[in-house]
């Protein structure tokens, strides 16, 4: 009968000890000379060979390294559980159950030699009553709950943070294998750009992140008026920097993203990014087909001493997030050196930020550079269909500026460009109509007229105004900043999150992320544009027509010149934005806005 136990404990029930895949390994009850208590201490055993069986089962089926037995046939369907990861899981639980096989040859030794003695069984199999069990609900929940890839590694290091010695040695066990595969993954995307992942069970994946965030519906704005703001108008200008760039712009064609949802807890997500950059900086660089004039690779030819760091890592029992952010820290310093030099050094990144800030900041009577096909409009109002709303820059970049400059940002910038356009478009028809005016200064002019040049010289004052905070305070006050970034590291990351932080700046400073304001200026634009058509089309005195068109145009102005000096005046009170404080103090400089009442162009000035 021992050695039936034996043999039952170690995954082969027979005729006493029987096996039901329901309630596990029993006694069978056809013997009745066993006393109770014996039959309770004989199934209190038989509940290890149970777990055990059932470890083999687990092991066998997904990963065919345990020999399949009669009493539990393969089960074909894996129910959707697959991996390296689930295989890394498997090996360490093999390992983990190799004492308990040890245990019982030692039991069987024993006994033939004659000395079976109870406490022999209590003293060899008494720690595995509280290891089976903990390991055992570890292999449910990734059963149950179809854990996957990195996911498992978050699983399993939460179940060894308990208290039971011989319960967190064997998982922490497991564990290490497990962080093999993760070192190994690691290896090829660090230091070689490769992602290794057929399964896609790593924290990096290919593909921009899946974090959806859930479109806002969209507000009727029709109701902005001159009575004053609504609390709705006011809580979106609290909500300035909190608007989503996403809305308006293209979704970015980010080639790598993380996996947050399966990145392991105890890796911060800071060191998940480094990790990040860190690949497809290496990536980029490698795969070029571009002959550089230097030698070696990005990582200065250190491939196999940051290989060999990550292999001491792996060979450590325990996780040690210290020695683990060190070894990234180190990688990612080398990676960046090497992309500032090629970016700074060659005189690649400077000239063209310098090219697109002069671009942006001044007119250019030749479009053509700028000209390109019918393009989807990305600004936040709709523009009807013309020959301006299809005008927009086009650039190719090229290596190495595409790390920075990727389809997105370049989409950024031409929103920026549309909108900078338009005000100096404006700005230009207004110019000519003043040279208009100067042209006919000499002849009799009506009230009519009056009325016409007075509007006039209220909308060149916003304008003017409106361009030269877009130039000074916006364009050029940004762009000292991100060239003095920029010489004050040697970071490349520093300098591509100086880079999204000036664009970012110049999407919110000039209001394009702010519908209320940005749909006033777009007003007062429109306005001004329509003023300027028809003095150019009425050279001569109005008609009555024209007359009457330019009482539409001064009420229209007049009214939203009104909207924008409330708006600016709510927000400068309530002590909002400095951005809009700014913009109110160019065009209220001498207070001549506010002794208007706040409204421009009206018939009584």
């Amino acid at each position: 009968m021992i050695h039936e136990l034996l043999l039952a404990l170690s995954g082969y029930p027979g005729s006493i000890f029987t096996w039901n895949k329901r309630s596990g390994l029993q006694v069978s009850q056809d013997f009745p000379f066993l006393h109770p208590s014996e039959t309770s201490v004989l199934n209190r055993l038989c509940r290890l060979g149970t777990d055990y069986i059932r470890f083999t089962e687990f092991i066998e089926q997904y990963t065919g390294h345990v020999q399949q037995q009669d009493h539990h046939p393969s089960q074909q369907g894996q129910g959707g559980l697959h991996g390296i990861y689930l295989r890394a899981f498997c090996t360490g639980l093999d390992s983990v159950l190799q004492p308990y096989r040890q245990a019982l040859l030692d039991l069987e030794q024993e006994v033939r030699r004659r000395r079976y003695r109870k406490h022999l069984w209590d003293s060899r199999l008494g720690h595995f009553q509280l290891l089976f069990p903990s390991v055992m609900v570890v292999v449910e929940q990734i059963k149950s709950q179809k854990i996957h890839g990195c996911q498992i590694l978050e699983t399993v290091y939460k179940h060894s943070c308990g208290g039971l010695p011989p319960v967190r040695s064997a998982l922490e066990k497991i564990l290490a294998i497990c962080h093999g595969v993760m070192y190994k993954q690691l290896s090829a995307w660090m230091l070689h750009g490769l992602l290794l992942d057929q399964h896609e069970e790593f924290f990096i994946k290919q593909g921009p992140s899946s974090g959806n965030v859930s479109a806002q519906p969209e507000e009727d704005e029709e109701d902005l008026g001159i009575g004053g703001l609504t609390g709705k108008q006011l809580r979106e200008l609290q909500d300035l920097r909190l608007i989503e760039e996403e809305n308006m712009l293209a979704p970015s064609l980010k080639q790598f993203s993380l996996r947050v949802e399966i990145l392991p807890s105890y890796i911060p997500v800071r060191v998940a990014e480094k990790i990040l950059f860190v690949g497809e900086s290496v990536q980029m660089f490698e795969n070029q087909n571009v002959n550089l004039t230097r030698k070696g690779s990005i990582l200065k030819n250190q491939e196999d001493t940051f290989a060999a760091e990550l292999h001491r890592l792996k060979q450590q029992p325990l996780f040690s997030l210290v020695d683990f952010e060190q070894v990234v820290d180190r990688i990612r310093s080398t990676v960046a050196e090497s992309a500032h030099k090629v970016l700074l050094d060659d005189d690649n990144l400077l000239p063209l930020l310098h090219l697109t800030i002069e671009y942006h900041g001044k007119e250019h009577k030749d479009a053509t550079q700028a000209r390109e096909g019918p393009s989807r409009e990305t600004s936040p109002r709709e523009a009807p269909a013309s020959g301006w709303a299809a005008l927009g820059l086009s650039y190719k970049v090229q290596w190495p500026l595409h790390i920075l400059f990727t389809p997105a940002v370049l989409e950024k910038y031409n929103v920026v460009f549309k909108y900078l356009l338009s005000v100096r478009r404006v700005q230009a028809e207004l110019q000519h109509c003043w040279a208009l005016q100067m042209q006919r200064k000499h002849l009799k002019s009506n009230q009519t007229d009056a009325i016409k040049w007075r509007l006039r010289n209220h909308m060149a004052f916003l304008v003017d105004n409106l361009q030269y905070y877009l130039q000074v305070d916006v364009l050029e006050s940004q762009f000292s900043q991100l060239l003095h970034q920029i010489n004050s590291t040697r970071d490349f990351e520093s300098i591509r999150l100086a880079h999204d932080h000036f664009l970012s700046n110049l999407l919110a400073q000039s209001f394009i992320l702010l519908k209320p304001v940005f749909h006033c200026l777009n007003e007062i634009l429109d306005l001004c544009h329509s003023f300027c058509s028809l003095v150019s089309q009425n050279l001569g005195p109005l008609d009555e027509r024209g007359a009457a068109q330019l009482s539409i145009l001064v009420k229209g102005f007049s009214r939203q010149s009104s909207l924008l000096f409330k708006i600016l005046s709510s927000v400068r009170n309530h002590q909002i934005n400095s951005d809009l404080a700014q913009l109110l103090l160019r065009l209220d400089y001498n207070k001549y806005y506010t002794q208007a009442g706040g409204t421009l162009g009206s018939f009584g000035m």
